[in-house]
């Protein structure tokens, strides 16, 4: 570790390490409740427990990106964050806002409060309170990283990350646009929720891919930079407009069908680059770095986020075959695979790397590390499967055959059996990763030749 402000990555890092275990056992507990439809019905309901999945999830990878940037900054920028003061009072407002929102939500507080009350939008239900709270988390961020960035070394990495964090942060705005017309209020909600993980968060992910895959190979910054550029242009070309296949059956005119479906297909081309990116990137390396798990989940991210966000996104995008399938299993095995892949892993890859540094370790516990992912990765590959097989029937008797809901899911509940047990692995995998980053045993040799390699 090169900069001593690079410590308050490590507070992120372990707030969003405990949102993940949360996150996760979250959605062990959705999958059982698939299973077993009455499991706490009256204790935790599955609209809370799915509040809790989903929000834990964009919550933590949030802190996961805010503590990435302030790790890599100061190293792409040559100097120190502007206000390491700032960065904590930044961490404490959004802690206190996710606990808020929990606390609201579990207990039904204020129902119907404008300002105090849940607002009942799938993934920004937060109070409004809460709301303007992240608005002032990401302005404090917004500032402290411009600054830093301003006053250092300008690199391709450093610019791309502060384009999408500044595009991140300001999108949150329209979380704040609640109009009566429903097709309006799908239309402001569709610029959050998808200009978030299709657009700005590729900047993200693209620009802290490239980072990890810069130190841990050892590759030209020139090579870096030129692939990082060619991936933000295709992904800003096709995942604005690509906005599109959210607009299809929300009242919206019928030439977002046409243009949902050409730019839809043309999101598949950044993560296809991003994937190839990071293997060439590999071949081409010159350094034998000793932290393997760290590349393990760099190159883990990139294919797995090709796959699920770009080939089975596209599975269901044209219009022509979206009109079957929206609102199926179909979609929630696009999701799982897509957010594991495109942030989860990337994540994950981001804390393996920089977590022994902050703790000025060498590289520990790879093996541990190593099989958490593949039981997550193979966990989340066979739910894929088992939710895309399910989905299919699903259109078919429901949308096709006319079937009442009730009965499909019925019929589906052998392949929620077969979820909730890769659902299982994934948990597992998962603790088994926490453990891996946070627990060092004694007998832990810390070779100062390895050390010095891995900061390098």
């Amino acid at each position: 570790m090169k900069y001593q402000s690079q410590k308050v990555a490590y507070a992120y890092f372990l707030c969003a390490l405990g949102l993940f275990a949360i996150q996760v056992l979250g959605g062990l507990l959705a999958g059982w409740i698939y299973v077993a439809p009455n499991f706490l019905s009256e204790l935790m309901p599955f609209n809370v427990v799915r509040m809790l999945h989903t929000n834990a999830l964009v919550v933590w990878l949030l802190l996961g990106f805010f503590g990435g940037a302030y790790f890599l900054l100061p190293e792409e920028s040559e100097r120190e964050i502007y206000s390491v003061n700032l960065a904590y009072l930044q961490l404490a407002i959004l802690v206190v806002g996710t606990l808020g929102a929990v606390v609201t939500y579990v207990f039904n507080l204020f129902p119907g409060n404008w300002m105090f009350g849940m607002q009942g939008r799938e993934f920004i239900e937060q109070p409004t309170w809460v709301k303007l709270g992240i608005l002032v988390a990401a302005l404090i961020f917004l500032f402290n990283v411009t600054m830093t960035v301003l006053a250092g070394r300008k690199t391709a990495i450093s610019n791309v990350l502060l384009v999408g964090l500044w595009l991140l942060c300001l999108l949150w705005v329209f979380a704040f646009i609640n109009p009566n017309n429903l097709s309006l209020d799908k239309m402001y909600w569709w610029f959050v929720i998808h200009l978030w993980v299709e657009a700005t968060w590729e900047l993200v992910m693209a620009a802290i891919l490239a980072f990890l895959l810069l130190k841990l190979t050892g590759v030209d910054r020139e090579v870096v930079e030129k692939w990082l550029y060619v991936i933000v242009a295709t992904a800003l070309f096709s995942g604005i407009l690509g906005t599109g296949h959210h607009f299809y059956w929300i009242g919206t005119p019928g030439y977002w069908q046409w243009i949902g479906s050409i730019f839809s297909t043309f999101e598949v081309i950044p993560f296809f680059l991003m994937m190839s990116f990071a293997f060439v990137m590999v071949w081409k390396g010159r350094r034998n770095h000793p932290n393997k798990a760290a590349l393990l989940w760099s190159l883990g991210s990139s294919t797995v986020a090709f796959f699920g966000a770009g080939v089975w996104g596209f599975l269901h995008t044209l219009h022509g075959v979206n009109f079957y399938s929206h609102g199926t299993q179909i979609t929630a095995a696009h999701g799982h695979l897509a957010f594991f892949g495109a942030y989860v892993a990337l994540n994950l890859a981001m804390f393996a790397y920089a977590i022994p540094m902050l703790r000025q370790k060498a590289p520990y516990n790879q093996v541990l590390n190593m099989a958490s992912f593949w039981l997550m990765t193979g966990g989340m590959a066979f739910m894929t499967f088992v939710l895309t097989f399910a989905g299919t029937i699903q259109t078919h008797m429901q949308r096709v055959l006319g079937e009442d809901f009730m009965s499909v899911q019925e019929g589906l509940s052998l392949f929620y059996i077969m979820r909730f047990g890769s659902g299982l692995a994934v948990a597992i995998g998962a603790l088994l990763f926490i453990y891996s980053m946070l627990v060092v045993r004694k007998r832990e040799v810390i070779a100062p030749g390895n050390l010095a390699a891995a900061e390098d």
